[in-house]
């Protein structure tokens, strides 16, 4: 419970003109738990663009006319949006578009650049202007410069990879592609499906080609370039193996949707394995398992399942209800609004809580005090992921250790600020077992990071003046 979120990104091509807008809304609206902030869509109707971007959810911003302004057509890229760099302004809603000698590009981005502020410097000193205070711009202020001497955009953006460190899945519409990059660590996750009608489809997660209908293909490999032309699908694998595979673990423990699928695990199944590890190392004595909905509830699942305690579900959420972590007021009242708990489920019950993660603490305390009220004997909360312990560059709004509870408390002092009579968190070591083997970053946890760190830190420090940062 608490602050992580990212982006998700989505690209269709079709054979011939169709309303690509509302397949964009169909996978954005699959989407939209990556982030809550913004979205946008950009239509390519024959090398001449349209788009729509705007502050708020999906639904919010794209209502029946919005959508209809956006014309039938092959190609669009689409994205929404939980800022890890920059505020959540009007101008860093992507895509991100660009006039360039060699016509136009749409750029939809998830992730972080460790390298970002170097990057940016460089390019501000050689007169580059930034309209944005976001990464992405960065990386297509850098693709548009890599184009000015190459004779493809899919070998400006490989050129472009040559410089850019981190975390980057990219979605890039053309005048006449659709191209999507995993950077080589494979840091966030990028598929691609077909529709039985042979329209194409890229997305951050799976769960939104089969919201459009479509067939999941395969992942895109860490490092790969894939382009969707008239002349087909082509793979480009010049920066493939270049570097270990880290898929961020937190994928899997809260980010992505549980019906979805990455890089060959189900989300779901690596969930209840969390869970089942947690009843064999961090055992109880209990009389129900719940979970904390919704990232809870797979790993809740595993603990009963393991430890032979009912599962039952005493926490009901209002779905209409954003996550608390998004709005920066009140979090007290938010919880309240969002969560209420089910009194005949839990009062005079010994509760085993299970949850994804405990950043802050401020929102473990509410919920277990939520419990408390409605009657619960003991509350043993056990988090399905290791202790936040370090600030994570690649895409996890953690930027750093100041506001992580468990850097300044041990597991005991926070069970007893947070009101649990226990508490339990994932070791570690056991952290691979979520993967099915695949290689993982667990730097958030671990402190072991797959590349160099930034130099400048924090979510504004595109917004600082130079003298500052």
């Amino acid at each position: 419970m608490g602050t992580h979120e990212e982006c998700g990104v989505f690209g269709v091509m079709a054979p011939t003109p169709v309303d690509v807008a509302g397949l964009c809304y169909v996978g954005l609206q699959a989407l939209q738990h990556r982030g809550q902030e913004s979205c946008g869509i950009v239509v390519n109707d024959d090398g001449v663009f349209f788009s729509h971007k705007d502050l708020g959810l999906v639904s919010e911003v794209f209502g029946k006319r919005e959508l209809e302004s956006l014309p039938a057509a092959t190609m669009a890229v689409a994205h929404v949006r939980y800022g890890t760099t920059g505020s959540n302004s009007r101008a860093n809603c992507q895509p991100i578009e660009v006039n360039h000698q060699k016509g136009r590009m749409a750029l939809a981005h998830n992730g972080n650049l460790s390298n970002a502020t170097e990057l940016r410097m460089a390019l501000e000193l050689s007169g580059a202007i930034f309209h944005s205070s976001s990464d992405t711009e960065t990386i297509a202020y850098i693709v548009t410069r890599e184009r000015l001497t190459t004779p493809s955009i899919e070998e400006a953006l490989s050129r472009a990879m040559d410089t850019l460190e981190g975390a980057y899945s990219l979605v890039l519409l053309s005048p006449q592609k659709l191209i999507c990059a995993r950077d080589p660590h494979g840091f966030r996750p990028l598929c691609y499906g077909k529709t039985p009608d042979g329209i194409y489809a890229v997305a951050s997660e799976s769960c939104a080609l089969q919201a459009l209908g479509a067939t999941f293909i395969r992942d895109v490999n860490s490092g790969e370039i894939v382009v969707f032309s008239k002349d087909g699908v082509t793979s480009h694998r010049e920066h493939c193996g270049l570097a270990p595979k880290r898929t961020c673990v937190f994928e899997y423990i809260y980010f992505a949707r549980p019906d979805s699928v990455i890089d060959g695990v189900e989300v779901h199944t690596s969930r209840i394995e969390a869970g089942r590890i947690l009843a064999r190392t961090h055992p109880v004595d209990a009389d129900i398992v719940i979970g904390a909905p919704d990232s809870g509830l797979d790993a809740a699942l595993g603990f009963s399942h393991k430890s032979g305690i009912p599962y039952g579900i005493g926490l009901i959420k209002n779905k209409y209800v954003g996550r608390t972590f998004i709005a920066p007021t009140d979090r007290k009242g938010q919880v309240k609004i969002k969560l209420a708990a089910i009194e005949s489920e839990v009062a005079g019950k010994r509760v085993v809580l299970v949850d994804d993660s405990i950043v802050r603490g401020t929102t473990s305390r509410r919920v277990v005090q939520l419990l408390r009220d409605a009657g619960a004997r003991e509350v043993h909360m056990r988090i399905s992921a290791p202790p936040f312990l370090h600030p994570c560059f690649y895409g996890t709004d953690i930027d750093s250790e100041e506001h992580l509870i468990a850097c300044r408390h041990t597991v005991d002092e926070i069970a007893s600020l947070i009101g649990a009579d226990s508490l339990g968190y994932l070791p570690l070591e056991e952290l691979g077992c979520l993967t099915c083997g695949n290689g993982y970053c667990d730097a958030c946890f671990s402190g072991t990071y797959p590349t160099s760190t930034p130099t400048v830190r924090g979510k504004d420090r595109f917004e600082r003046r130079l003298s500052d940062a």
